[in-house]
């Protein structure tokens, strides 16, 4: 046990892990609540308008791509943290604040998830190659897994808490919640010692700074293959809040607190993966093929069960399986990668991961608005596997040369 939380012995970590844990339960809440105001209250069950949200929210990942990884390479990281957590925090004051006097519409809701969307693809990189700064490349793996545990607490707190809020005092209240989370992580921020993080080295300033990262990428056939299989299984198999909620609402006819049960019985997977990770020393490319196998098995099982407990049991497959996957893109992608380049390549990692998205989920929302929230699920599960016919293929490609990449293996 000692072992899988290696990291928490650095106090720069420990309290950036702190911080975070407080924040990643109010985005949670707010994710949950905002979904729920959509789909109950702004629309009748509308799931092509959530899929829409999602699109608004996620869309910048991808379109600011040049920028976001400019900044995670070139600025100072901890400033930039700051900066972008404030503007999330004030963010979720806005919302809370229309909400709970009455005015809130669906546009509102829109321009605050592409607003929240512009300051997230710039944190995103940042925060993720920040913990390589906290505790070192020796320990990032570890890390890494514990951030990854972290944000999946939050996720089975979050849900929980938003089904209890929206049930007994409102929406809005939700949404201030997230607002006052902010608070933990920027005071994390400041109580950090400047003079023990692990300095890495910044890139030059030049033009054509992205297209440098896009080249890096381009020589890499191990980094091309992790980007198309996120991008699948991000375009398609990541709509969490399209699949629970239509399920949720269309099948089971549920209320808010079960609606966020479910949220948060999946974080139970998520929070177990995120552990079984943090136990690994170094992330293996196999495992994106064996994660991404299990993550269409269970959106399959999750697609035929007839009771809700027994989808609330794929749902905790589903979590381990997405943990596994996403975890392990992040840490082999940062290892594998020079530092100098790390803020680029995981910005496009981002952008892919989060930037298929505003493609995928208005498809999904679609086919859940006309064939039902099962045949959704199943689009999930292709998603997942024609992933894992990609992973098959790349390490075919490595196994034909042994001398490369070996530590990926």
């Amino acid at each position: 046990m000692a072992g899988i939380f290696r990291s928490l012995k650095n106090r720069n970590y420990r309290i950036w892990a702190a911080g975070s844990l407080v924040s990643s339960i109010g985005t949670w809440t707010q994710r949950t609540a905002q979904d729920w105001l959509v789909l109950t209250q702004l629309t009748q069950h509308n799931a092509s308008a959530v899929g829409t949200v999602m699109a608004f929210q996620f869309g910048p990942q991808l379109l600011l791509l040049p920028w976001t990884g400019f900044a995670a390479d070139h600025f100072n990281q901890r400033n930039l943290l700051m900066a972008t957590q404030a503007v999330m925090g004030v963010l979720g004051f806005a919302l809370a604040l229309l909400t709970m006097t009455g005015v809130v519409q669906l546009w509102h809701v829109y321009v605050f998830a592409f607003l929240s969307g512009c300051t997230a693809a710039f944190d995103a990189p940042v925060r993720q190659t920040f913990v390589a700064e906290l505790v070192g490349d020796a320990d990032l793996p570890n890390a890494v897994a514990l951030n990854s545990t972290s944000f999946n607490a939050a996720r089975m707190i979050g849900p929980a808490g938003a089904g209890l809020t929206i049930a007994s005092i409102g929406t809005g209240w939700a949404f201030l919640l997230n607002g006052v989370s902010f608070i933990a992580v920027l005071a994390s921020l400041f109580l950090l010692r400047v003079s023990e993080l692990h300095t890495i080295a910044r890139a030059n300033r030049t033009k054509g700074s992205f297209g440098q990262g896009l080249r890096y990428v381009r020589s890499r056939p191990d980094l091309k293959a992790i980007l198309v299989m996120l991008f699948l299984i991000g375009t398609f198999g990541l709509n969490f809040p399209i699949f629970i909620s239509t399920m949720a609402v269309g099948v089971y006819h549920t209320d808010a607190r079960g609606y966020g049960l479910l949220f948060s019985i999946m974080a139970i997977g998520t929070i177990s993966g995120a552990l079984l990770a943090a136990g690994r020393d170094r992330p293996r490319f196999k495992l994106l093929l064996i994660s991404a196998v299990v993550f269409g098995f269970g959106c399959t099982l999750a697609a035929v069960v007839t009771s809700y407990w027994l989808f609330a049991a794929a749902l905790v497959v589903i979590g381990v399986a997405a943990l596994t996957f996403t975890n392990t893109t992040n840490s082999l992608m940062q290892l594998s990668t020079e530092t100098t380049l790390r803020g680029r390549v995981m910005a496009l990692r981002g952008g892919i991961a989060l930037g298929g998205i505003p493609l995928g989920a208005p498809i999904v929302g679609w086919v859940a608005d006309h064939w039902g929230p099962r045949w959704a699920l199943g689009l999930g599960a292709a998603s997942c596997f024609a992933a894992a016919i990609i992973a098959i293929y790349a390490l075919k490609r490595q196994s034909r040369r042994p001398g490369h990449e070996g530590s990926s293996r």
